[in-house]
């Protein structure tokens, strides 16, 4: 990232919290090191993204209930463990376009108003912003609802999804590059001295799956997974190339997919067992996330 930019960050964050206070926080950082900020001077933090970030389901609710936004979301957890001042507006079934435009929101396809353009959280004075955005642009969770599959001898999912030798999947997250690249470009605009953190997606389901558990077919459960992936290198390289830090939350989630015990996954499978939005992270998860996004922090 621009150097300056993180020197101006780094000034900012520089505080006054005793090991003691850090060690008491959910996301459990430590006093070496530890990113925190002075009561009169907290870091200015703006979270952006989709349901991803919002955290929908996990108590409790803050902000417009459409969107889904839990107070226990990453960026709640790490706001708390760096004495951030936080402006979230995280939403459910956010994509791209929706940092520049208003997004329609509804529940149970009630109507419930609109969201305002998430860019419009950006200030001059931002000095951090994390961004997950990509999934719903490239229909992701849609794809996985329709790939559910009870009959084993069904035919995979992955057969129609690539058809002809297209993977369609994949020219849809490939699509979605430069519309990341834009949306960084912006974020940086607005908001010039602030570090830009852009999120991956998670480890959803091990490699073969776990069927019955998750009812989604061996071949297509790798093809989902893949596809994610894929998204998540797409984000890499677009953060590289546009000023911003990419953060790895799939690597470390091995072994809390889906078909992981209750108490031990991250993400929430075709039927959740934790209060979490179905194919999602739960409170857990999102934990997770805050912690590996603070150790970035702290390690930089």
């Amino acid at each position: 990232m621009n150097s300056s930019r993180n020197k101006t960050f780094c000034r900012t964050v520089r505080g006054a919290a005793t090991a003691a206070a850090l060690a008491s926080l959910a996301v459990g950082t430590t006093a070496s090191g530890a990113w925190a900020a002075s009561a009169d001077d907290a870091v200015q933090y703006v979270a952006l993204g989709d349901s991803m970030a919002s955290g929908p389901l996990i108590p409790g609710i803050t902000g417009p209930l459409a969107c889904g936004r839990s107070t226990h979301n990453y960026a709640h957890e790490l706001a708390a463990s760096i004495g951030a001042s936080l402006r979230d507006v995280t939403c459910s079934g956010a994509q791209s376009k929706h940092m520049t435009e208003k997004q329609s929101l509804s529940l149970l396809d009630v109507p419930m108003g609109s969201a305002a353009p998430q860019f419009d959280a950006l200030r001059a004075d931002t000095d951090l912003v994390t961004l997950t955005i990509g999934g719903n642009d490239a229909g992701l969770v849609g794809i996985a609802q329709d790939c559910m599959q009870l009959d084993p001898t069904a035919i995979p999912c992955k057969d129609k999804l690539t058809e002809g030798g297209v993977d369609q999947v994949a020219q849809r997250i490939d699509a979605f590059a430069p519309r990341l690249g834009a949306v960084l470009d912006g974020i940086h605009q607005r908001s010039p001295h602030a570090r830009v953190l852009v999120t991956g997606y998670g480890l959803y389901i091990k490699p073969g799956g776990c069927w019955p558990l998750q009812p989604v077919l061996p071949v297509d459960a790798d093809f989902l997974q893949g596809s994610v992936n894929r998204m998540n290198a797409v984000i890499a390289e677009q953060s590289a190339a546009h000023g911003a830090e990419y953060i790895d939350v799939a690597t470390p989630s091995k072994g809390h997919d889906a078909c992981q015990a209750p108490s031990d996954k991250w993400v929430e499978g075709y039927v959740p067992t934790a209060s979490a939005a179905p194919l999602h992270p739960n409170a857990r998860g999102e934990a997770a996330y805050a912690r590996i996004i603070g150790a970035h922090l702290q390690g930089s």
